[in-house]
């Protein structure tokens, strides 16, 4: 059996592939072909954009660095490895790899993973695929996030000073206001910015009033102006 390390990502626990299924689909492969997975990295809720955040990718090329108990790294496809923008970036971590003796074998790829030229042609391709599907996805969200806040939504966070969030229905009907931490339900709803709490709209309209008169006051005089500067 020859020794091997795995590496599981995912971004969002509503992939495809999560990081349970990632490892069964690795292990089907290692069964098959020879590998015993001696060591495990995973970056679990962690994006391909960037390594910044990715702790397992790091120590996974740290220990490669320094001379590891496996031959091989197993991971189930190219976009596991990254989504980098630059699609040199990923072929760069598996050229560190390589360098140091370990090679890097994606078990999901139909293409055959032989080191030919033509497997480095289509990861390649792989590659800038998977940095396009990345650049496509930020921009609807980005697209979507507007035209929600421009319909009166709220894009999210905690509410300013002086607001609450409120639900609205599909048909525009309110529903609850949402506390700290709390979400939507359904699909159909939105999430918009109401007046909060009376007490708070009524400072928030003496701090107004007193810029706009230009009234010399300290905070003391106003108690309820002491509370909001703490």
């Amino acid at each position: 059996m020859q020794p091997a390390a795995q590496y599981l990502r995912m971004s969002t626990d509503k992939q495809r592939y999560s990081i349970e299924s990632q490892a069964a689909l690795i292990a089907e492969y290692a069964a098959a072909r020879g590998y015993e997975v001696v060591a495990s990295y995973e970056d679990a809720a962690r994006s391909g954009v960037t390594i910044r955040k990715r702790d397992g990718l790091k120590a996974l090329l740290r220990d490669v660095m320094n001379g590891p108990p496996f031959s091989t790294i197993l991971v189930v496809d190219v976009s596991r490895w990254g989504r980098y923008q630059d699609p040199d970036q990923a072929a760069h971590y598996e050229f560190m790899c390589r360098e140091a003796g370990v090679q890097v074998r994606y078990c999901a790829e139909e293409f055959p993973d032989d080191d030919s030229p033509t497997a480095a042609l289509i990861k390649s391709v792989k590659r800038v695929m998977a940095a396009e599907y990345s650049r496509q996805l930020s921009d609807r969200c980005r697209a979507a996030l507007r035209r929600h806040m421009l319909a009166g939504g709220k894009g999210g966070g905690h509410p300013p000073y002086g607001f609450s969030r409120q639900i609205f229905n599909g048909d525009g009907s309110p529903g609850g206001i949402l506390t700290v931490g709390e979400r939507r339900s359904r699909y159909n709803q939105t999430v918009r910015l109401v007046h909060g709490p009376a007490e708070e709209v009524r400072t928030v309209k003496l701090i107004f009033k007193l810029f706009v008169s230009q009234i010399d006051v300290t905070p003391v005089s106003h108690p309820a102006i002491t509370r909001v500067l703490g």
